[in-house]
């Protein structure tokens, strides 16, 4: 072709500029430059999906990771995930579903009978909340069973009210559904839980859903029995859904009194989901099994988005499951006497660090210190203004990796778990202290 500009015809037939050249062979020995104008390109990842965010809390444990094997000392405060393993009585259950090949086939979308009828048994034990097992979806993890639950609910442009710090998927699952997440922001002057009144002041006709989450990700907060109940009598008196997440219903500390908001709020029965999953409580986060709890149409319609997405959860994960519901709380019991004893721990070793101010949490197992007398300052010639600086300097002069409370909806903040080993603990935060020393 030499230096000689080539010649495109668009499908019209007249010519046109050409924008993306290809060299595509057409025929045996036969060449054709291809090209697609600008005039006629297609976008490759849709605006809903591309507008997607990565999880902050994945994606520093990953670059810890990342790092570690690299042979840097890192030590990880990212992801929320206990560093207990899996008791031994559920990954037998597990073993013994592999060698049945009954396991080996597709099952119910909505999750396997036995297993429903578990969760609901576990349910009204461990929150006395009386639900039949066709009330029960079971899913891939308490991701899917947020997404699916919004996706029955919202349509385009219905607005959720999502009380923030709050856990950084729960934006993205309202933004996938196609609606609108409406912050409402607590800080540690309020022990990081909103009012009534915040509630009332960021309605508007198209509230559809109040999203809840007690305890909290990423705060540790517990709402008290009072606050639940008044709080579920707004939603009620507005006609509002309320998507309540309990995954950590059974880490809460110092006998604070909290409870279940369908059972403190039985008016809300019919305008209420469940969302809960064995990973927290069970140290199960690789199996991938949560479930949601609603009215039957809700179900139903959830059932039916299963069915096409994912079809059932694994079988093998169902039985671990099962196993995991069906026995008693005493592997339960001792991680939490091990959690509590961390969550002492870190807040006091945070609270020595100039600049540092944390509150005590009474759930879940995060510590999430205001930082914001850390910022506008320098550090060993580095200017820090925001607390995704603070984070990436903290990992990077001290190989401590934390989430920034950027992630949270709540600039100015870091959220560390203390769901890892004592040891790791100790030395993670010594860091952080002789950093800022």
């Amino acid at each position: 072709m030499g230096n000689t500009k080539p010649e495109v015809y668009g499908p019209d037939g007249n010519q046109v500029e050409p924008s993306r050249e290809v060299l595509c062979t057409v025929a045996p020995g036969t060449l054709r430059l291809l090209t697609m104008s600008t005039q006629t390109s297609r976008h490759r990842v849709s605006d809903r999906i591309g507008g997607i965010a990565e999880s902050a809390t994945l994606k520093v444990d990953a670059k810890a990771k990342a790092l570690k094997a690299e042979g840097r000392p890192v030590i990880g405060f990212g992801a929320g995930e206990p560093d207990f393993p899996t008791p031994s009585y559920i990954v037998d259950a597990a073993v013994a579903a592999c060698q049945d090949p009954k396991n080996h086939r597709y099952t119910p979308a909505a999750g396997l009978p036995e297993l429903k009828k578990a969760i609901a048994a576990k349910t009204l034990r461990d929150s006395g909340y009386a639900v039949d097992p066709a009330q029960v979806v079971v899913t891939n993890g308490g991701k899917q069973a947020i997404y699916m639950a919004f996706a029955a609910l919202l349509n385009s442009g219905d607005e959720v009210i999502v009380p923030a710090p709050y856990w950084t998927t729960y934006p993205e699952a309202i933004r996938l559904a196609g609606g609108v997440p409406v912050d409402v922001l607590a800080d540690e002057t309020a022990d990081y839980k909103v009012t009534v009144a915040q509630l009332e002041a960021a309605r508007t006709e198209r509230t559809q859903v109040l999203l809840f989450n007690s305890p909290s990700n990423p705060t540790g907060s517990v709402y008290s029995i009072e606050e639940i109940k008044a709080i579920g009598a707004w939603a009620h008196e507005h006609g509002l859904w309320v998507l309540t997440d309990e995954i950590y219903e059974h880490l809460v500390y110092d006998g604070f009194e909290t409870g279940s908001l369908p059972v403190l709020c039985p008016e809300l029965a019919d305008t209420c989901v469940v969302v809960n999953g064995v990973a927290k409580t069970y140290a199960m986060t690789g199996w991938r099994v949560g479930w949601l709890i609603g009215p039957s149409d809700v179900v139903k319609a959830t059932t039916n988005l299963q069915s096409h997405a994912t079809s059932n959860v694994a079988n093998v994960s169902q039985r671990a499951a099962l196993a995991a519901v069906s026995g008693d709380l005493s592997a339960v019991a001792d991680m939490k006497v091990a959690f509590d004893r961390r969550r002492r721990l870190i807040v006091e070793m945070l609270n020595q660090i100039d600049g540092f101010m944390c509150p005590m949490p009474h759930g879940a197992f995060y510590a999430y210190p205001s930082v914001k007398a850390m910022l506008g300052k320098d550090y060993d010639g580095v200017r820090i203004d925001t607390s995704a600086e603070l984070a990436e300097f903290i990992l990077d002069r001290a190989e401590v990796a934390v989430v920034p409370g950027e992630a949270f909806g709540s600039p100015g903040y870091l959220r560390l778990s203390y769901a890892l080993g004592d040891d790791d603990l100790v030395e993670g935060i010594t860091r952080v202290q002789r950093l800022f020393a």
